[in-house]
């Protein structure tokens, strides 16, 4: 048999790696912190086996192990002193992501990057100010069957106004980037409004720009203690049946100055980063989330999957389908896979 065509010549050793169409390396990726206001030692995350949350006094600690791994750039995530219905923790100067930023800024090389988010702050646990119709109801038991389940959330408008807050807090202490991700219409022209008008044109916006509705979103709201007190976010987070509304969701932020464009979650919708790498060309991030890590890490814990290498084909699978960065739990045992492998 004259076979001409033979693509397993070009998967031996020696040349497969020279033919390698994807390559994943740390600088790809970001790592989230968490930072809690409330503790004084780290408190591991039950869900998310490896990860903790750290005090204020331990966030620069905790950012130099990441580095030691080679990923040079953190997320920032908050958990306050306190919360109320505006969520005004949020944009204090002293607040928890304020001092951690400052403190990590001055203190290490780190690239930092500050969700600007209200779910953590809120003491119902929202994206942002409730309507008003719904202010009054915040402490009410809305339990399954009740009766005056609320049809909606947020007053999106009045919430743009504390996201500008909140993005301009963080640039005066010192983040690089700013990553909006409450999914509010105009959230992206306000922020930039915001820290442009203030002094800060040079520090760019990673818009979350595509989130989806997502039940891949659970262990994560344990650890950031951002989980509704009632309700869902379905009025503001994207139908994950929707695709061609995601390329308009992106193309608006685009429009608005986003400069780093972000699909959420990662692995569930790969077909919706690989539309916007071939629509835009702005950097592509994905954010690989709490329910990807922890159900690959209790799969591995029965002994049905290689946590390393599922860990790091996860990954590579995000980056081929046209991520640049990657925000992941994984972010320091993948990089240390990587260089042990040099």
């Amino acid at each position: 048999m004259n076979l001409t065509h033979r693509p397993r010549r070009l998967r031996q050793d020696g040349v497969r790696g020279l033919v390698s169409e994807t390559s994943l390396e740390p600088a790809d990726l970001i790592a989230p912190v968490f930072i809690d206001a409330t503790t004084d030692e780290r408190i591991p995350i039950e869900s998310m086996p490896g990860h903790e949350r750290v005090p204020i006094d331990e966030s620069v600690a905790r950012v130099e192990e990441i580095l030691e791994t080679g990923v040079e750039a953190v997320m920032l995530f908050g958990i306050p002193i306190a919360k109320d219905a505006q969520g005004s923790r949020a944009w204090a100067d002293d607040g928890v992501v304020q001092e951690a930023t400052r403190r990590i800024t001055a203190e290490t090389d780190a690239y930092v990057i500050t969700d600007a988010c209200l779910c953590e702050y809120t003491d119902h646990g929202h994206c942002g100010s409730l309507e008003d119709e719904l202010r009054g109801e915040a402490g009410h038991d809305h339990s399954e069957g009740c009766a005056h389940e609320p049809t909606m959330t947020v007053d999106n408008d009045e919430t743009l106004e504390s996201l500008e807050r909140i993005a301009v807090s963080h640039a005066e202490a010192g983040a690089d980037m700013i990553a909006p991700s409450g999914m509010m219409d105009g959230m992206v022209a306000a922020i930039r409004e915001g820290l442009d008008r203030e002094g800060f044109g040079h520090v760019p916006i990673m818009s979350y720009a595509a989130k989806y509705e997502s039940a891949f979103y659970g262990p994560f709201r344990d650890a950031a203690d951002g989980a509704p007190a009632f309700g869902n976010r379905r009025h503001y987070q994207m139908d994950p049946a929707n695709a061609r509304e995601a390329m308009r969701e992106v193309r608006l932020d685009a429009e608005q100055g986003a400069d780093v464009l972000m699909v959420k979650p990662a692995l569930p919708y790969l077909d919706i980063v690989s539309d916007l790498r071939r629509e835009f060309d702005h950097p592509i991030a994905a954010y690989n989330v709490s329910g990807e890590y922890a159900m690959l890490h209790a799969a591995a814990e029965k002994g049905w999957l290689d946590l390393e290498a599922v860990a790091h084909e996860s990954l590579l699978s995000i980056k081929r389908a046209g991520a640049d960065l990657i925000l992941t739990y994984f972010a320091e045992d993948v990089a240390q896979g990587l260089t042990a492998g040099q």
